[in-house]
Formats: C-alpha cells, sequence, structure tokens
C-alpha cells in the first residue's frame, strides 16, 4: 500500500485535524505551600521581686513592735543557721551604729564577737556609754556571701530607712560599704561625701566607712575612721544623758 503511494509520487499525507507529534510537558506540580509558621508568644514579664518585709503597709510603726517582728517575719529569712539577732538600744539615742549583718559568733546579742569588742573599744573612747549606743544590722542574721544587688531589688534599704526613721538616733554611723547602694547611693558617689542618710521624708546626719571585718584587720582604716568622726562631731563632747 506504502509503495503504490510512494510510485505515485505522494511522499506526505495531509489530515483535517492536526495531529501532535510532540508530546506536551506535563504541567509542574504545584510545590505544596510550606505550613504557616507558628509564632512563638512573648514569654510572659518575670514577676516583681519579693518585697523585702512583706507590704510596707504591714510594717511596724513603733520600736518595740519592730524588734519583735524583725525576729518572726517570714520574708526576711533567707536561711541558714545563724539565728536572728534583734536590733538593741533605747530610741532616739545619740548615735545608732548600722552594720551590714550580724556576726558568725552572734547568738544572743548583736556585735559580741570581735567586731563588736573592736566597737567598743572605738565608743569607749569616742566617750560614749552603751546605754547611748542604737546597734542595727541591715540583714537579721548572719549570711555569707550575700547577693546584694537582689537585696536592692528586693527593697531591703527601704526596710533599714524605716528602721532608721523609727529609731530616731541624732546621729547615724554606717559601717559597710555594701549599706549605702541599698538606700539610693551610688558608688560613684563616694562614702566620704555622703554626709546624710535619708529616710521616709527625714535625713539624719551620717558618717559612712568600712565595715568592721575590714577594720579589724586595717590599723590605716580605723585611723582613718577615727580622724573622720574628729572631724565628724568637731570635738562634742558625749556624756551619759546628752542629747
Amino acid at each position: 500500500m506504502l509503495g503504490w503511494w510512494r510510485e505515485a509520487g505522494v511522499d506526505a499525507v495531509f489530515r483535517d485535524q492536526a495531529e501532535t507529534w510532540l508530546a506536551q510537558p506535563e504541567a509542574a506540580t504545584p510545590a505544596a505551600a510550606e505550613p504557616a509558621r507558628r509564632v512563638a508568644a512573648p514569654p510572659p514579664p518575670p514577676p516583681p521581686a519579693p518585697q523585702a518585709g512583706g507590704p510596707r503597709e504591714s510594717w511596724p510603726r513603733d520600736l518595740d513592735g519592730f524588734r519583735r517582728w524583725w525576729l518572726a517575719e517570714p520574708s526576711l529569712d533567707a536561711g541558714g543557721l545563724a539565728p536572728r539577732i534583734a536590733p538593741e538600744g533605747p530610741a532616739g539615742a545619740p548615735l545608732m551604729v548600722l552594720v551590714a549583718m550580724p556576726e558568725e559568733e552572734d547568738r544572743d546579742a548583736l556585735l559580741s564577737g570581735p567586731q563588736g569588742r573592736l566597737l567598743a573599744g572605738f565608743l569607749g573612747a569616742a566617750g560614749l556609754a552603751p546605754g547611748q549606743v542604737y546597734r542595727a544590722a541591715v540583714l537579721p542574721r548572719y549570711t555569707p556571701f550575700p547577693d546584694w544587688g537582689e537585696l536592692e531589688r528586693e527593697g531591703l534599704g527601704t526596710l533599714a530607712a524605716h528602721h532608721v526613721a523609727l529609731a530616731r538616733p541624732q546621729r547615724l554611723l554606717v559601717l559597710g560599704h555594701s549599706i549605702p547602694p541599698l538606700c539610693g547611693h551610688g558608688p560613684a558617689q563616694g562614702a566620704q561625701n555622703l554626709r546624710t542618710f535619708n529616710h521616709e521624708g527625714g535625713r539624719v546626719p551620717a558618717l559612712f566607712e568600712v565595715g568592721l571585718d575590714r577594720l579589724l584587720t586595717s590599723w590605716r582604716s580605723r585611723a582613718r575612721l577615727w580622724e573622720r568622726w574628729l572631724e565628724w562631731t568637731d570635738g562634742e563632747a558625749w556624756r551619759e544623758g546628752s542629747s
């Protein structure tokens, strides 16, 4: 059949309908849509730091009540084996001494170890009888390596200022460079540049120096404290019952 058509000179076949000789490329399969990414919700803000001493409106408003509360308030218990030690001394004393914490040896009274004996010698040389001095600590118990930054965030400085306001001293001797930052005094101010301690709308003349632990080991620090004390008091006589 095909040979006959070739002899007749026909070498092509025509049809009315076009015929596709090349296969059409298969339509590309659409890529599966990526699942929508879930955006993680931002983490909740950290809870506020617990307030040292609990709500401020619950703090005692008199010194005797404060001393009892100081030994029992749960929010002040940072743990440890050492007992809590109460502050001691009369309200309105000629001098209040504020230290960072009780001594490791303290069991029944504040500053009953070597640091306390050093302080007693200093106060005696200054002409101050024990009954003229109110002794207090920022922390209720001996605490090795306290986190002062965290204690500042918890408002321990505000509680210390409340304590000073209740004690109503005529002068305040602050021993310990960890104490001023708690009360809003930055290190750049320098302890020697501070002259007053602010407390709940009031202020008291104050002298800031290194802690008793440093004074025990450095005669230079003791000499500097004595020199600054004489300048601060300007030769004022301290007598039993003086105001």
